[in-house]
């Protein structure tokens, strides 16, 4: 990927124009750490890009006086981020930049980034070039903001948790200044949409450093913040759902697919996880991220699943057939009636899954 990411830059450079790779890509690389986003600073404008590549798609309707000035190009099937150099005006929401102008000087434009460990760039032949220290702090394992960090996050309150999410997946600690600017400006995380703060808190729970992330989150006292009110619930700092499910937040948006999980293992908590009728109707996943939350070991729980003598409706030694054979009806409703009191008497060990107890018990019970 570096290779075709450097050529890349020969083409921009070939027209005249600068070209680097920033930002996550080349921290990544220094920590020989696996990267698949490649960002492109240049000072190239979105339109001179376009008429560079021809398989392009810009990220947002371009507009010379209020595009943020990143484009996206698909080259070699690799995505590439490309963003002119700026400077950005006043910010008014906490967010974004009220306006940008273009300029044409690459140390100007990294003055802008987030942190320094995401402003040291790569040239077209591979040398790193890094105005503001960001392979001391890399060295140091140090989230540090490239400007002022009060200013830093006031201006884009997001940072905050960017600074954490960082500090988790990467293992790092936060500078101590940082840590007094959070302080400062952490009532400006209201002003974030919940879409974007969900964004990265998956980022920090979905960490194997979820623990420590989540820890750095009471430290700093955001859980109010971020209206994440059961956090202390959380013991099981594995599953991205099953966090998200012990906070049980009714705030941040979810896909139909992660609410229903949610309300499945809020419902089992309060059950007997190795209950084999709990165990069975609800399945293994959603019982263990409960279990291992109220103090269970993941081996009991999947030990109790593994000794279901069924685990889905199929697994009865019966079919529908057979049942409409024995009472010389045609299906309807009264099978499933059949086989929900089937389910009941063979997890409760009442009665074998053997096709003639099967039809002897059907015969003297229905």
């Amino acid at each position: 990927m570096k290779e075709i990411a450097l050529e890349f830059l020969k083409i921009i450079n070939s027209k005249g124009y600068k070209a680097y790779i920033v930002g996550g890509f080349v921290r990544d690389y220094l920590m020989q750490i696996e990267s698949h986003d490649i960002d492109i600073n240049t000072n190239a404008t979105p339109k001179e890009i376009k008429k560079i590549f021809s398989n392009i798609k810009f990220s947002k309707n371009i507009n010379e006086e209020n595009s943020y000035g990143a484009v996206s190009v698909i080259y070699k099937n690799i995505l590439f981020e490309v963003t002119t150099f700026r400077e950005e005006e006043a910010y008014l929401d906490n967010r974004h930049p009220s306006s940008i102008r273009y300029i044409d000087d690459l140390e100007t434009d990294l003055q802008r980034r987030d942190f320094t460990i995401n402003a040291i760039c790569m040239d077209q032949n591979g040398n790193i070039i890094d105005p503001l220290n960001g392979q001391m702090d890399l060295s140091n394992r140090i989230i540090k903001t490239i400007i002022n960090p009060s200013k830093s996050f006031k201006d884009d309150a997001l940072r905050i948790l960017r600074s954490i999410r960082f500090a988790t997946n990467l293992n790092f600690s936060l500078d101590s200044n940082l840590k007094l600017a959070i302080n400062e400006t952490k009532k400006y995380l209201k002003n974030i949409s919940y879409d974007r703060k969900k964004r990265e808190l998956d980022k920090i729970f979905a960490s194997i450093h979820a623990k420590e992330g989540i820890n750095l989150l009471k430290e700093l006292d955001l859980l109010e913040f971020l209206e994440l009110e059961n956090i202390d619930r959380v013991k099981d700092y594995s599953d991205l759902i099953g966090i998200w499910s012990m906070i049980n937040s009714q705030v941040y948006p979810f896909t139909k697919n992660e609410k229903e999980l949610i309300k499945n293992i809020n419902f089992v908590y309060e059950l007997d996880n190795l209950n084999p009728l709990v165990l069975y109707k609800y399945g293994l996943y959603v019982n263990t991220i409960a279990g291992i939350n109220k103090g269970l070991s993941k081996p009991e729980i999947n030990k109790a699943y593994q000794e279901l003598p069924i685990k889905v409706r199929s697994d009865i030694n019966i079919t529908a057939k057979e049942i409409c054979e024995i009472f010389n009806k045609e299906p309807s409703s009264f099978l499933n009636d059949i086989f929900k009191q089937l389910e009941i008497e063979i997890l409760t060990g009442n009665l074998q899954n053997i096709n003639s107890i099967l039809k002897e018990y059907i015969l003297n019970h229905f």
